[in-house]
């Protein structure tokens, strides 16, 4: 029997409707949508939008290639995608050969970590010795107060190690990581959003991001730190689906073959082994074993993943989700994650630790068996009670930073990518250093650390469609991005008065290209749009697609250090405050 408007089905839709809160009612005027009712596996586990092969079929390729070739398109498309980054990353990468920026700190200390397992202190204007000498400078003996973890300068120094004291070799870890973080972002979107589409549009956003790129080839903390936080939000990620496809298996099958919700199931199974989450606590121990905020990026994320709990109990069908996380969750959630992540930070100091406690070794190395001596805590070990005067001494550095700098920058500005920092500047003369023999004037080479204009402030308006898709229609997609974004921009409102920079937008860079791919999914429309919608929204993003690969082109001369006639460098500083 067909349904019809008196039928029970209609009726009892309209009940259930009549029945929802009167805010939900409400905020269905501003695109609020209950989910559907349907399976509950398809809910827990959704599959991935298969790609279909029109376009091979198009070009001429046989049907059994074309199927060959949309199976693989899952590993294919993002290794593509990367193997353009990696070769826009890696190419002359030693240009400009010189010290540029904060290199003059971390290629330095990096060199010192793992030849000392402490950073040293280096003589000042030694730059240039470093260049003319490479490995075969002399390392000082004197301990460097830093204030900053050695994880980052260890990964920087392993490219030292690999390829020596000098530009290629102390941006080579730089660029590796930023190349792996486009596969890791294609991978991640692609699973984010069940479509290999998205995912590479997300890396390919990723790869033509002039601040992401920027980082790349150049040896800052920020870009490593990137790309952990990266590897840890994609190890959740899969967490939360092998744990959700676990819930599922678990739940009963109805009459009709069909997986239906289970109080019992839902609110008491445990969902064991969860190693994706140790992961996770080790890429969050190496975030803040690199940087401080990669604490601010744990919180966020581990309340993200537990709140992802809840969700999943609740589809599989709890009454009382947070009970049943509370009660099964939580404490297995935080053994995996916080004292990895903190085990993984204190061993990442195991070379102050070992370093000798005579004066020679690492800076505040013999603080408890010196100025220390006494007090209530003396029966830690002598190490522990040094690294936290040392860890306390670094905090009210951080805390206290105000010196003023050029290129220091308030976190509003960011998201428009209102003050850039140069890290390099020279302007040669005609037929100097790459400057054409023909031009009239000087040319301009610099190095400047700006996000693709387009991109970013796509991004910005990406944002708002994100908060409208969390708040309106419930969907966890924009809630996750949103929460990566937050871990990474908002801590920083909270020290505005502090000296900052531009780059530490780099942490959040890829949930930014996140935010714009969800944008674009959403103009090409949703499954079963008709042909005139597909043909328009098609357009549109791929028109937006294309002024985003030209802006990052226009700009690139500005990105690597290319001599370009000073008009041109002119022409390229479309806001005052990039000067």
């Amino acid at each position: 029997m067909t349904s019809t408007a008196s039928s029970p089905d209609t009726r009892e839709g309209q009940a259930a409707e009549e029945q929802q809160p009167s805010w939900q009612r409400r905020l269905r005027r501003f695109g609020h949508a209950e989910r559907a009712r349907d399976d509950v596996t398809a809910r827990l586990v959704p599959g991935y939008a298969e790609p279909s092969p029109r376009l091979w079929l198009t070009l001429g390729l046989s049907e059994p290639f074309a199927d060959r070739l949309v199976r693989w398109s899952g590993w294919a498309g993002p290794l593509l995608i990367t193997l353009v980054a990696g070769i826009t990353r890696f190419l002359d990468l030693g240009n400009p050969k010189a010290v540029i920026f904060d290199e003059t700190y971390y290629a330095k200390d990096a060199w010192a970590l793992i030849h000392r397992g402490f950073e040293v202190n280096w003589p000042e204007k030694v730059n240039d010795d470093v260049l003319r000498q490479g490995g075969d400078i002399a390392i000082p003996h004197d301990a460097a107060y830093v204030v900053h973890p050695p994880v980052g300068k260890y990964v920087i120094g392993v490219g030292e190690w690999l390829f020596g004291f000098d530009p290629f070799g102390w941006r080579f870890m730089t660029a590796l990581l930023g190349t792996l973080s486009v596969l890791m972002l294609c991978r991640i979107g692609r699973r984010l959003f069940r479509s290999t589409f998205l995912g590479c549009l997300a890396g390919a956003l990723l790869a033509v991001d002039g601040l992401h790129f920027v980082m790349s080839r150049t040896a800052l903390l920020d870009q490593v730190l990137m790309f952990f936080v990266l590897a840890a939000f994609g190890c959740f990620l899969i967490d939360r689906d092998k744990a959700r496809a676990r819930l599922a298996a678990a739940l009963p099958v109805d009459a009709d073959g069909r997986v239906r919700p289970d109080v019992r199931v839902a609110q008491t199974l445990r969902l064991g082994w969860r190693p994706w989450r140790w992961a996770a606590g080790l890429c969050l121990g190496l975030a803040f074993g690199t940087k401080w905020n990669g604490l601010y990026v744990m919180v966020f994320l581990c309340l993200l993943t537990v709140l992802w709990d809840v969700g999943t109990r609740r589809v599989a069908g709890a009454v009382r989700p947070y009970r049943a996380v509370l009660r099964h969750d939580v404490l297995p959630a935080f053994v995996s994650t916080v004292p990895v992540a903190l085990v993984t930070y204190v061993v990442s100091w195991l070379g102050w630790i070992l370093s000798p406690t005579d004066g020679s070794g690492g800076y505040y190395r013999n603080w408890a068996v010196t100025d220390g001596k006494g007090g209530g805590w003396t029966w830690l070990p002598d190490w522990v009670r040094s690294l936290w005067h040392y860890e306390h001494a670094v905090y009210d550095f951080h805390v206290g930073l105000s010196s003023p700098h050029t290129y220091q920058s308030n976190p509003w500005s960011w998201i428009v990518d209102g003050r850039p920092v140069s890290y390099f500047y020279e302007s040669p003369l005609p037929g100097k250093d790459g400057c054409p023999s023909d031009t009239t004037e000087k040319c301009a080479r610099e190095v400047l650390a700006l996000g693709t204009p387009l991109l970013w402030w796509v991004a910005a308006l990406a944002l708002v469609y994100v908060v409208w898709r969390w708040a309106f229609r419930r969907d966890w997609r924009a809630g996750a991005i949103l929460c990566a974004v937050l871990a990474g921009y908002l801590p920083w409102f909270f020290y505005q008065e502090r000296t900052i920079f531009y780059f530490y937008a780099v942490v959040f860079v890829p949930f930014l290209c996140l935010a714009v791919a969800m944008l674009v999914g959403a103009l090409l429309g949703p499954p079963g749009s008709g042909e005139g919608r597909r043909v328009a929204g098609a357009a549109a993003s791929g028109v937006l697609v294309l002024l985003i690969l030209w802006n990052f082109i226009y700009f690139w001369p500005i990105y690597t250090g290319t001599a370009i006639p000073i008009d041109s460098w002119r022409s390229r500083m479309w806001l005052d405050t990039w000067v």
